[in-house]
């Protein structure tokens, strides 16, 4: 069986609405940092660096449509969140080859992309001339104050260095009465790679992703209201280490940071038979996502 037919869903998503609740129950709210000038912002703790986000993602623009099997998947829970018929100006954050762009100007919106990686926006651009696609960060979007009434965003805004920033940017982007549908990977996401490698005693991997609640305290900080939050796994399955880990690294997460060693053959030997040992179900190799899909509005 290959990656494609075995990607699927874990049942049962947990529900939650967090707006009102939250707030009477005392979630701290991080104050949003303001958004900096610049496009690319230093690494920080979590070890994600923009300008290395930008290079891997834009090496990997030409087969990424070929790759992204899960991607898809997460993404098609996000649009089935919003209405069909769509108006007014959209930005998609993170439009990687600008196939999600495309569906929703279908739906009537006037769809903007942008994406940090120059190589996918000129993959967008020539696959959808009528889209009309920029380069920037999240952290620093290149648009003006309340110009969207609508923001989608898929399995991007991860591989940002500060939750305040991007949450303070969609409050400023954002028209008000404005909404948000946000896809975000977080803490906990690849814990069965996560184990492997600790039980072949190889080094842990050093991206770290912000955690569920670290997203949502930014949101509301930013003064912006969470008005659903649904927490997810999505469970990819391969039949070997080495597809497993080509999946992470041909869609251009592989690298968002620091520096890592590779890996020599002894040490995917070594994290083949831990990853089995530990995880694998009738010879599969599963590799779960962790998936917050929030829905935000701009009062």
């Amino acid at each position: 069986m290959s990656p494609q037919s075995l990607a699927k869903q874990a049942p049962q998503p947990l529900k939650q609405d967090l707006s009102e609740p939250l707030c009477k129950q005392g979630a701290v709210a991080v104050h949003a940092a303001s958004h900096s000038d610049g496009l690319l912002d230093p690494q920080s703790e979590s070890g994600i660096s923009e300008a290395v986000v930008a290079k891997q993602f834009s090496k990997a623009a030409n087969k990424y449509d070929h790759e992204a099997h899960i991607q898809r998947e997460i993404a098609q829970t996000g649009l089935n969140n919003l209405p069909i018929s769509l108006k007014g100006d959209l930005l998609d954050i993170g439009c990687a080859t600008g196939t999600h762009s495309d569906e929703l100007q279908q739906r009537g919106a006037t769809v903007t992309g942008v994406d940090i990686a120059p190589g996918m926006v000129d993959k967008a651009q020539a696959r959808f001339p009528d889209v009309n696609f920029k380069q920037g960060s999240a952290q620093s979007l290149p648009f003006q104050n309340s110009c969207f009434s609508t923001v989608f965003s898929s399995m991007a805004l991860q591989w940002c260095n500060s939750p305040q920033a991007v949450a303070s940017e969609l409050y400023r982007v954002l028209k008000p009465s404005g909404m948000a549908e946000i896809a975000i990977m977080v803490s906990g996401s690849f814990s069965e790679l996560h184990k492997a490698r600790s039980v072949a005693q190889l080094p842990a991997a050093v991206t770290r992703l912000p955690e569920a609640r670290m997203w949502l305290n930014s949101f509301l900080g930013a003064g912006l209201r969470v008005s659903r939050l649904i927490n997810k796994d999505y469970v990819d399955e391969h039949q070997d280490v080495l597809s497993l880990l080509r999946s992470i690294k041909n869609v251009g997460a592989g690298a968002t940071g620091a520096k890592q060693q590779s890996l020599s053959r002894s040490d995917i030997k070594k994290l083949s038979l831990a990853y089995k040992n530990i995880s694998a179900v009738d010879g599969v190799l599963p590799l779960t996502y962790k998936v917050c899909h929030f829905r935000i509005e701009k009062p």
